[in-house]
């Protein structure tokens, strides 16, 4: 019967209706084919009318049923399935069926799961879709136990080679993230269809298991299968995540070749891979070329300029989205638009976005309360993110992974300290990404204790097999003073990547090892790694910090000619520092005067420095009058000046530095300096009158200072920069944060061979570097500084820099 012939035979009015079951039969088919809803509820209601004969017809209301499906009103559907007499129910399995497979498709999950337990009950034995549907259900939720369960069935009723079943299989293990038990289902498959290698493809394709991925495609091909678009769709992802721009344009060119073209689904795949590998133009000409775009597609383009460092394009791009289409905003697109805010630390945007996903209700989602909770802790807001935190009802490794980074980003390592503290009193247990945000830190307080805590929790749950991790751990120990432990996981690791290496050279640059950095790099070029820019610029900062001229102009030289890198901004102020600490000051002006761009002000400011140290005013007016003509840029450029002036005994110029700095809305960094005491980080300023236990540390400066004098201390009084008495010179040289830290520290170690690690944000002035020496010497301790420029190692009377910082 036509849809059309149905509506005619309908009344308005259903007392008015005569009609037999079988017609009802048919106008229901009818209705199901068409989807008329108002018009099967018609229907419905004349069964109703009508009374037993009719309602107790099985058949009709199995009709009446999958209609209701057909409709996607699984409530009314679900009512009339518990209406047909419990005989027919016991029997009939594919009532059963239509009912499991409508809630597996569009939910709730749980309740074709619950449908299932209860057909079993009723003693209906299952069917080979059943386990299809109810494993799909299963992997919508990830619901493991009960689909292990369902698994455990299978195999018991002798179902274990069925093709559709054990495809249902591989696709569930693998969507709960179970990829060896998925591939152990694979495996003992006797036959395998082209959906059950596609499923196997997208689940190590979805893992990043890029090799895996091209060894199953080779594998199915092999077999005599060809690949489909529904193959290409899989492999993708992999390609993505993987970076693999020449792979990503042959899946490209395979698809152009077989026409595969104009699937939206692969053509937003294609899009999304040339995103991901930073091909801007390329994913801008496919998204161009395409007929119909869902909100996937344009997700993937506005996450396409987000990842190609343009987040404006993609913000504008949103806006685009907004006027011409009616999409109702996903999670997805929200989460991507947040990155952008977070991308531009665009503040007032990023919080409109907020009250768009409260009144969505979209903050239910994890991936968006995760994503916002980025956005604030990068735009250095931690107390929103914290209240943030504090509000979801449900966190999960990434909330917190998320509140760690920011804070790490932001220079507040000790809140993202306290974080993880929190997240471990959560009972939520810290993955590979958050051990990413905690080491670097530890690194920045130097709290080696922490990261070695870290560094065992990462060893238990198996995370320093992964590289990023270990690049990590790298970094922590060198920054944290412990070079020889960073080298021994370096050995460890079982693959590198250049930044290892880049990290290895960085770490014995920091610590002045500059010959043991060259060697480092020259075993990276014997293993085949092909060295980057930042490598040269870890290379020659490790041979500035050693004094090692001849081979940094070596390096230099060798980065342009042989590796063809381009010298960027970093690799010149390498080089002007370089020259500057040995002395070679027109030859520093020179190398400056001959850049192919203009020189900033970080790379005179490098040269000012090295001015003041040798004492080159003359030279030093030429470099000041540079960088005020571009504009000093932060407080440390007019510092620079204003001590330069100072050193000649300058004060009248030095005091209108000052003024000038004051005016522009420059302020001086204050130092600060850190101490790891019995697992607590503690913070000093220098003359800092809030510390708890001052007046000990006070008494306890005042004690060394006697005794350093008795070996022939004499303070620097060159490095203070106030016009005022000696007395109080004195003081306030004693009183710097450096001092202060070492001091508490010596009060709290009651070990007397303990060593002291000490973190500084600003570089270690020349009283302080050897008062330091001194101290070493009375308290038979090794002293350890990191300033702003590199470690400082003091043992018996000497350092490690051999005075060269």
């Amino acid at each position: 019967m036509s849809c059309a012939a149905a509506r005619r035979l309908l009344p308005h009015n259903c007392s008015d209706f005569r009609i037999d079951p079988y017609s009802c039969i048919k106008l229901l088919e009818a209705c199901t084919v068409s989807k008329s809803l108002g018009q099967g509820k018609a229907i419905h209601q004349c069964i109703l009318k009508h009374g037993y004969s009719f309602t107790n017809n099985s058949i009709l209301l199995d009709k009446l049923t999958r209609f209701y499906i057909s409709c996607r009103s699984l409530e009314l559907a679900q009512r009339v399935f518990n209406s047909i007499p419990c005989p027919d129910r016991r029997i009939k399995s594919v009532l059963w069926n239509q009912m499991i497979r409508a809630y597996a498709w569009d939910g709730p999950f749980e309740k074709a799961i619950d449908m299932y337990y209860e057909m079993k009950n009723y003693g209906v034995r299952p069917t080979k879709y059943t386990y299809t549907f109810v494993l799909k259900a299963c992997s919508a939720i990830q619901d493991l136990e009960n689909g292990m369960r369902v698994h455990e069935d299978v195999e018991r009723l002798g179902l274990g080679n069925d093709v559709y079943v054990c495809t249902a299989l591989v696709d569930f293990f693998v969507k709960c993230g179970c990829l060896v038990d998925a591939r152990e289902v694979f495996d003992r498959m006797t036959e395998r269809d082209a959906v059950a290698w596609n499923a196997l493809i997208a689940g190590c394709s979805s893992h990043g298991l890029y090799e895996d991925v091209v060894g199953l495609v080779i594998e199915m091909q092999n077999t005599g299968l060809h690949t489909n678009s529904s193959t290409m769709v899989a492999v993708l992802p992999s390609i993505g995540e993987a970076n693999k721009l020449r792979e990503g344009k042959s899946v490209h060119g395979h698809c152009l070749r077989r026409d595969f073209v104009g699937c939206l689904v692969l053509d937003t795949g294609i899009l999304d891979v040339y995103g991901k590998c930073k091909q801007l133009d390329y994913a801008w000409r496919i998204f161009s070329a395409m007929s119909s775009k869902n909100d996937i597609t344009w997700s993937a383009m506005i996450g396409a300029c987000i990842t190609c460092d343009s987040p404006l394009m993609g913000l504008e791009l949103f806006e685009k989205m907004r006027m011409e289409q009616n999409f109702n905003l996903s999670s997805a697109m929200l989460a991507t638009v947040i990155r952008a805010c977070a991308q531009l630390i665009d503040l007032r945007r990023g919080e409109r976005i907020h009250g768009q996903t409260i009144k969505m209700g979209s903050l239910l989602d994890l991936t968006v309360s995760n994503t916002l909770l980025s956005f604030y802790a990068k735009c250095g807001r931690i107390d929103e993110a914290m209240l943030l935190l504090e509000e979801m009802g449900i966190t999960d490794s990434v909330s917190y992974s998320a509140l760690i980074s920011g804070s790490v980003q932001n220079g507040n390592a000790e809140e993202a300290l306290y974080v993880f503290k929190e997240m471990r009193c959560s009972h939520v247990e810290p993955d590979h990404s958050t051990m990413m945000g905690f080491f670097p830190a530890c690194s920045q307080l130097a709290a080696l204790e922490h990261g070695v805590c870290g560094h065992g929790y990462s060893i238990i749950k198996g995370f320093v097999m992964n590289v990023s991790v270990c690049n990590s751990l790298i970094d922590m120990y060198a920054k944290c003073g412990r070079v020889e432990t960073a080298r021994l996981v370096f050995d460890r690791m079982c693959a590198r990547d250049v930044v290892s290496w880049n990290t290895m050279v960085s770490g014995y640059g920091i610590h002045g090892r500059g010959r043991e950095a060259i060697s480092i790099f020259n075993d990276m070029l014997t293993e085949g790694q092909k060295p980057d820019g930042i490598t040269f610029i870890s290379l020659l900062y490790s041979c500035s910090h050693s004094g090692l001229v001849t081979e940094g102009k070596h390096w230099f030289h060798t980065m342009c000619q042989e590796f063809k890198i381009v010298p960027q901004m970093d690799h010149y102020l390498c080089m002007v520092d370089l020259l500057g600490r040995a002395d070679l000051l027109d030859e520093a002006y020179h190398l400056i005067q001959s850049m192919l761009f203009q020189p900033d002000v970080q790379i005179w400011s490098a040269l000012l420095a090295a001015c003041r140290t040798h004492r080159n005013i003359e030279l030093a007016e030429e470099v000041s009058n540079k960088i005020r003509s571009l504009g000093p840029q932060s407080s440390g450029d007019f510092v620079l000046l204003s001590n330069l002036y100072s050193t000649a005994n300058r004060w009248d110029a030095a005091a209108n530095i000052r003024i000038v700095q004051k005016g522009l809305g420059f302020k001086k960094s204050p130092g600060c300096s850190w101490v790891e005491v019995n697992g607590n980080v503690h913070g000093f300023l220098g003359g800092d009158q809030s510390h708890p236990q001052l007046f000990k540390i006070k008494e306890k400066l005042k004690e060394l200072s006697l005794e350093m004098k008795m070996l022939g201390y004499q303070s620097e009084f060159d490095y203070v920069y106030q016009d005022v008495e000696v007395e109080e010179k004195e003081d306030i040289l004693l009183h710097h944060s450096e001092k202060m830290a070492v001091a508490f520290a010596l009060i709290c170690f009651v070990n007397p061979g303990k060593p002291i690690l000490v973190t500084k944000n600003l570089r270690v002035c020349v009283d302080c570097h050897t008062a330091l020496k001194y101290i070493s010497i009375i308290t038979k301790r090794e002293i350890t500084v990191r300033d702003a420029s590199r470690f400082h190692h003091f043992r018996d009377g000497d350092c490690s820099c051999d005075d060269f910082w």
